[in-house]
Order: C-alpha cells, then sequence, then structure tokens
C-alpha cells in the first residue's frame, strides 16, 4: 500500500522568532519512504536536523518577522494490515525490565501517576497481568473520554481528562498510557500521522493523531484508546514520555498559526 501524506501549516510572527519542530517522519520509517521527505519554508530560511534522546528527528529553525510556512508532501510504503494483536504477551516484573524501558514507568508532564495510581489499581487490579489488563485499561478509557476538538487544551493532563472525561486524541492517549503506568506497564506517547484508510470516511479535517505503545513480551505493541480498534496505514513522527517530548513545534517567542492543513491518502502510485 502507497500512503501520500503530508502539510502545510503557517506561522506568524512580529519579530524573529526560534522554533523546534518536531514534523519529520520518524527515522524507523525511512526505509519505507519511496519519495523525497524534506520541509520546505516560504520564505525560506535555514534549517538544520537533529536526533533528540528519544530518536526523533528535530528541526531547528527561526521564523522571520512577519511569518513562515512549512510545507512537506511524501509517499511511504506501509503493509497495509491493522494494528497487530499478541493476546499472550506477558508483562514484565519490574525487576527484569530492560534499563532503557524504566524511563516509560515513570510519571511526566501529562502522566501524573502519583494522582491516579489508586484509581488504576481500583479499577484494574483484579485483572489479569499482561495483554488482558492493557486491553481493559484502553477500553475505559475509551468509554470515558469524550471525544472532541472543542475540548482541546493545551495544558490538560491526564488527571484532567480522568476528572473532566472530555478530550482530543492526546488525552485519551495520555489516560491510558498514565493508567499502564501506574499497573507497572511501560508506556510511550506516539504522535503521527493515521488516515481514514479502511473504514468509513470521517466528516472532520485531516489531522495529526496520538497513540502509544506498550511494553509486553520483550517488544512494544500498539494501541489505540481513542479508537479502540485496530487501525492501518499508521505513520510515526515521534515517540516519547508524552506530548512534551513529542509537540509538533514549540515556539521560544510568541507567534500565532494561521494555517493548518493535513493530508494523508491511500494512492496508487508515486506521483
Amino acid at each position: 500500500m502507497l500512503i501520500r501524506a503530508g502539510y502545510d501549516i503557517a506561522f506568524d510572527a512580529e519579530v524573529a522568532t526560534p522554533m523546534l519542530a518536531m514534523l519529520s517522519v520518524h527515522p524507523s520509517r525511512n526505509k519505507d519512504l519511496r519519495t523525497l521527505h524534506r520541509i520546505a519554508a516560504d520564505p525560506p530560511v535555514p534549517m538544520y536536523d537533529y536526533q533528540d534522546a528519544f530518536g526523533n528527528v528535530c528541526t531547528r529553525i527561526t521564523i522571520p518577522a512577519g511569518g513562515v510556512t512549512l510545507s512537506c508532501d511524501f509517499v511511504v510504503e506501509d503493509d497495509g494490515l491493522p494494528d497487530p494483536a499478541a493476546p499472550d504477551a506477558v508483562q514484565h516484573a519490574v525487576e527484569d525490565l530492560p534499563d532503557d524501558v524504566l524511563i516509560f514507568l515513570l510519571g511526566s508532564r501529562y502522566c501524573e501517576t502519583d494522582r491516579l495510581s489508586d484509581t488504576a489499581w481500583s479499577l484494574f487490579g483484579h485483572i489479569p497481568a499482561g495483554w488482558e489488563r492493557v486491553r481493559a485499561i484502553v477500553e475505559f478509557t475509551h468509554n470515558h473520554v469524550e471525544f472532541g476538538y472543542h475540548h482541546a487544551r493545551a495544558t490538560k493532563t491526564a488527571w484532567d481528562a480522568y476528572q473532566e472525561r472530555q478530550g482530543v486524541c492526546r488525552d485519551f492517549a495520555h489516560l491510558a498510557i498514565t493508567l499502564c503506568r501506574c499497573m507497572n506497564i511501560p508506556a510511550r506517547y506516539c504522535t503521527g500521522y493515521l488516515g481514514d484508510i479502511g473504514i468509513p470516511p470521517v466528516d472532520a479535517p485531516m489531522d495529526f493523531s496520538a497513540w502509544f505503545d506498550v511494553y509486553l513480551g520483550g517488544r512494544w505493541h500498539t494501541f489505540d484508546a481513542r479508537h479502540n480498534h485496530p487501525r492501518i496505514g499508521r505513520i510515526l513522527m515521534a515517540r516519547g514520555r508524552d506530548a512534551t517530548d513529542t509537540a509538533l513545534t514549540t515556539a521560544f517567542g510568541r507567534t500565532t498559526l494561521v494555517r493548518f492543513d493535513v493530508h494523508t491518502d491511500e494512492v496508487d502510485a508515486v506521483a
């Protein structure tokens, strides 16, 4: 399967403003690219990339006074299969986890394990550890939180989403991640493209999406608390502890988002 994806995002700025962007495909998908993947800036400005501690591609740019448009368009090959399931995947004892996985058990900016630990154990402590417990957490989160773009708030945490029972995809992910971590299941936040492939058309503007991975049976597995159904065609951009580590853009000054268009569609051939 071939997927054409990209974006057109414009910012206004009164003065030159440094920005950090995570708008590139994650290096783990580079081998699947079938066209050049390059961020274009209008007007042209210098940019350079580096990889952060989580292996994400970060782009440094200074938005000129007057603003800039960042765009990208590429084709990637995908296996066309839904998210795989592994019902026999076991939960590891904490003392047996790899060193680099332990960080995904800790509380973080948007995932307050200290505030939700008692709740998690009361809800899921009786459920067998492993895949079944994660599925229960996903099911609970999916049913507990009402999705709506008007519920979005940059400061909303997992605790807020639990209390308010409203949010967007990142809030579903944060709450499910936090509940998993409370149950000693390593969980990490993921963001990227997820088109309406293999499902009925959705009457809403295309957007980037958030989901999460859990570490069971010696490897990472994908879960999606918002959709609660295996999906086709995820294109990972970044992953980390929570949305702090994977923010699409972080401006070090005052900017205004004036245009935000994302596209993700299955295509028959490379254009």
